[in-house]
């Protein structure tokens, strides 16, 4: 086992990173190669793709010249296996072996030298690697052919066939340029895992219409906006950065970021994204975020940072690769023995060419290629469709959520509830109740307490004087109005503080929650003031998306702080198969502990700071887009629009990444445990079949190019 798969190493700050696809632990400041698996490094930062173009160039570069200088090889080795042709007249031997020699030498060493510079540096890092495999066989082919071209008479009759040395220069030549192929075709494919990043990069828009003190307006750079600026959006265009709209009525098409098609309906006070395209209207906006704080930076560094991110199941792969170049150089060597003793003559040219093959067919480039390939196209897939993952961890663990525990308000539902019924006792009449529950709620970012606020500012309720208000997440809010202590929020709430509740009122709550209506409670020193009720129209996609993770084989759990009647009545509706209502955060959070010791993998869908117990608890934590900071900061998977669709499409995002990965190791297992028996000559007994370096060299390369292409079909999974 190497020991340096377990060190990390880290580079200043204020420099481009460059860091290895593989193995996103090694990180320098300048380009280079991994120290584990040998690949080149790429920049760390989502808007550095310099380097991988250059790579990519140097390597078409080297891979054609090789092609080139390698023709003349393989006419001049034809010409020696085959006398017929005449080749052998028109070129004496000895020149032509010396010519071979000169044109071999050029491929080897300048066109892949990079390949025996990283099989050095693997030896000396203690950790084998493909590069360790391929400069051993390439090397061996060389070495052994310029050994019989400089000195061939100090080889015995055992190394030749009809009194001639075999040569091998074309099997290094053409190994060497076959590498070069794969590494080059690796390296393109590589580049567009990238694309979603890019893709990302491009939505920005570029300029935008600043607007002066005097009102004019004023067209500058994006890098020019600063927080507070007031800017104009025209239709059509792009809206700059976040910001808050100040002026005007538009709808705007957020699909860029969130992958739906349908328009958002915007107007004063709504919450406008950089690089989503207004439509319709135009308006006036505010820009709050700039840089690095913007929603679009955020989901680069994120898919970025995911995208380097290693799964669990990789560590199977690099258990397997510790092991397996040791083992691989051992089985070349036993098969070069077993040639030399026991194979037919020329017994020792048949164990050089056979222990080559074996070293060059067996490279596991492809075992470390398989996973990291698909994490990172199918983080990039997941960001074109608004599905952001933190990590590769998050992305695997999904596959196995068995449960989904999701909050009514936001997530079930519209999140935009709206005042359907008032009660106030004797003593408060509609109006009253509503004013004394708006001057508290007005301190309150909860979706219900927006609903009272707003249908208050509606009928032109004045707010009255208020003082020592006190939040308690999950409950509800206290105030003191006009000298008296005022208290909102669910009945325990109330109770908890000693309230009095009639009967008539528990009645009238009951019956508003069995209609689906979600209660608010009103009281007023000690006593019950009214109840209000809320209505929050049930989300389109909500029921298609239940189905859709029925048919997955998930339970969807509802665990709302709402009332149970309300709760009961909306999972009705939606055919959820259990609902745990009145829920605190601390009651989520057990909730999630209490399936999780039935041994359920569970997934928490929450967008507030009192979810971010229960999302840091669970198996998989999705924060919806709309929510706070903190939810998103608690979870492994964000979606930028809080959408039980979107839940159900990450799951499905996961169950495909997975698969791919598993087809990948799957293939890149069998290729080795197939190829590595055959070209040691497994079949020479029976067929009289012997694997060439040559065809051992192409079907390495391409293994490796395989499990990129197979990674690159998850862009075109539908989720």
């Amino acid at each position: 086992m190497s020991l340096e798969a377990n060190r990390t190493y880290r580079t200043p700050a204020g420099k481009t990173i460059y860091t290895c696809p593989m193995h996103p632990q090694i990180e320098q400041d300048h380009p280079g190669d991994c120290p584990i698996c040998g690949m080149a490094l790429e920049p760390k930062s989502a808007a550095s793709d310099n380097a991988e173009d250059s790579e990519a160039d140097s390597l078409a570069r080297k891979f054609w010249f090789g092609v080139i200088l390698t023709v003349p090889i393989l006419f001049l080795s034809i010409g020696k296996m085959l006398p017929g042709l005449g080749i052998d007249q028109m070129v004496p031997a000895q020149i032509n072996n010396w010519l071979q020699l000169t044109l071999a030498t050029v491929v080897v060493f300048w066109c892949g030298g990079i390949f025996f510079l990283r099989a050095w540096r693997s030896v000396v890092n203690r950790s084998l690697n493909m590069f360790t495999l391929i400069g051993l066989g390439v090397g061996a082919a060389y070495l052994y052919s310029a050994i019989a071209t400089v000195l061939p008479g100090i080889f015995p009759d055992s190394f030749k066939r009809d009194g001639e040395l075999d040569l091998y220069f074309e099997a290094a030549a053409v190994i060497t340029g076959l590498v070069l192929l794969g590494q080059w075709l690796e390296a393109r494919a590589r580049r567009r895992t990238g694309k979603a990043i890019e893709g990302l990069l491009g939505l920005a828009a570029k300029t935008a219409h600043r607007l002066t003190a005097a009102g004019d307006e004023e067209e500058v750079p994006i890098d020019a906006l600063k927080p507070r600026d007031q800017v104009r959006v025209r239709p059509g265009e792009k809206i700059p950065l976040d910001g808050t709209i100040t002026d005007g009525v538009s709808s705007v098409d957020e699909s860029m970021l969130t992958g739906e098609s349908i328009p958002v309906e915007k107007t004063v006070g709504d919450k406008v994204i950089g690089a989503t395209i207004n439509q319709t209207g135009s308006f006036v906006m505010q820009v709050e975020k700039t840089g690095s704080e913007t929603v679009l930076a955020q989901i680069v560094n994120m898919v970025a940072d995911a995208q380097r991110s290693r799964a669990p199941i990789q560590k199977v792969a690099d258990q397997v690769a510790g092991y397996f170049v040791p083992a691989v150089i051992a089985v070349s060597m036993l098969t070069a023995l077993i040639w030399a003793i026991w194979g037919p003559p020329p017994s020792l040219g048949f164990a050089v060419v056979n222990a080559v093959a074996v070293l060059i067919i067996a490279c596991p480039c492809a075992l470390g290629l398989a996973t990291p390939m698909s994490i990172m196209v199918g983080v990039g897939r997941g960001a074109q469709a608004g599905i952001l993952i933190k990590n590769a961890e998050a992305l695997e663990v999904a596959e196995k959520i068995t449960h989904l525990i999701v909050d009514k308000t936001g997530t079930l539902t519209a999140g935009k509830p709206e005042v359907t019924d008032m009660l106030g006792t004797r003593a408060f009449e509609e109006n009253d109740l509503l004013s004394l529950a708006a001057t508290v709620e007005v301190h309150s970012e909860h979706p219900l307490a927006r609903a009272i606020v707003n249908r208050a500012t509606q009928k032109g309720i004045r707010f009255r004087e208020a003082t020592g208000f006190e939040s308690i997440t999950g409950a509800g809010i206290k105030g003191v109005v006009d000298g008296k202590d005022v208290l909102v929020g669910n009945r325990d709430f109330l109770q908890s503080n000693r309230v009095s509740i009639s009967k008539e009122l528990t009645d009238k709550a009951d019956e508003l929650s069995d209609q689906a209506r979600s209660i608010v409670w009103v009281a007023s020193d000690g006593q019950a003031a009214g109840i209000i009720g809320i209505a929050d129209p049930i989300k389109e996609t909500t029921s298609s998306a239940i189905q859709q993770l029925h048919d997955m084989g998930i339970k969807i759990v509802m665990g709302t702080g709402d009332n149970p009647g309300t709760a009961q009545a909306v999972a009705k509706r939606l055919k959820i198969d259990e609902v745990r209502a009145g829920l605190k955060p601390e009651d989520k959070q057990r909730l999630v502990q209490e399936l999780k010791a039935k041994g359920a993998k569970v997934a928490v869908a929450g967008d507030g700071i009192n979810d971010a117990p229960a999302l840091a608890a669970a198996d998989v934590g999705i924060a919806m887009g709309t929510g706070t900071d903190v939810a998103i900061q608690s979870a492994g998977i964000t979606l930028v629009r809080g959408d039980l669709n979107g839940i159900a499409k990450a799951l499905s995002l996961s169950k495909t990444v997975m698969r791919n990965i598993r087809q990948n190791l799957f293939f890149a297992f069998i290729y080795n445990l197939l190829g590595v028996p055959i070209a040691a000559g497994i079949l020479y007994p029976f067929f009289g079949l012997l694997l060439s370096p040559i065809i051992a060299g192409a079907a390495m390369s391409f293994s490796s190019v395989s499990v990129v292409g197979n990674a690159l079909r998850i862009n075109s999974a539908k989720l």
